[in-house]
């Protein structure tokens, strides 16, 4: 069933959709046997970026969302039992990403890979899940304008300077619905850029190792 909302959570999905992506690409990595996967992944330029835009949503989400959202809720313990789901799912996440670099450093404990990514790739999926289903209508119906509005400059300003290799990497891959949808946000001069020279310098940039 299609949930019908209030405020617009198209950026929402979309990095949703675009971290999903790479954790395919990671665990398609990791699968491979004709070469050393932990040794892929160390390299991988995608991993590394998909850690640190995971890293700039959860931490917009716990910095920006969810106190304001925990605090209009504060009067439905039933309501606020959600959100407190959400972070403890976001502090699950990080030993993950952790325990995968320690393994990448130490080619003693090559053999450990697999699982941790396993349990990422579940890990990580569920929470999405558990956030678009459960946690966005509860968003939806307490949340401002001017929420929202701080949500997403806490992202923006969490990208910085980067926004360049971000934008065409959120983008990738995404429906041509979304991508009018968020590039008509930005000044014409910014969506010139975007297509003439970032979309350009992203295609040339190899994330994830070819079959």
């Amino acid at each position: 069933m299609t949930t019908t909302f209030k405020h617009d959570f198209t950026m929402m999905f979309v990095i949703h959709d675009a971290l999903r992506r790479e954790l395919e690409l990671l665990a398609r990595t990791t699968a491979r046997t004709t070469d050393d996967p932990r040794r892929l992944v160390a390299s991988a330029a995608g991993w590394e970026m998909f850690k640190q835009y995971l890293h700039v949503h959860h931490g917009a989400e716990d910095d920006a969302l969810w106190p304001q959202v925990r605090e209009a809720l504060a009067e439905r313990p039933a309501d606020l039992a959600v959100v407190e789901a959400m972070e403890a799912e976001h502090a699950t996440i990080d030993p993950l990403l952790d325990g995968v670099d320690a393994v990448l450093a130490d080619p003693a404990r090559a053999a450990e890979l697999g699982d941790l990514v396993d349990a990422l790739v579940t890990g990580l999926t569920g929470h999405f899940k558990h956030e678009e289903e459960a946690a966005l209508p509860l968003i939806d119906s307490v949340a401002t304008p001017q929420l929202l509005q701080g949500f997403g400059q806490a992202h923006t300003a969490r990208i910085g300077e980067g926004t360049p290799r971000y934008l065409p990497w959120l983008l990738d891959g995404t429906s041509r619905q979304n991508t009018e949808a968020i590039l008509g946000i930005l000044p014409p001069p910014v969506r010139g850029l975007y297509n003439d020279v970032w979309v350009p310098a992203y295609g040339k940039l190899e994330r994830w190792p070819s079959a």
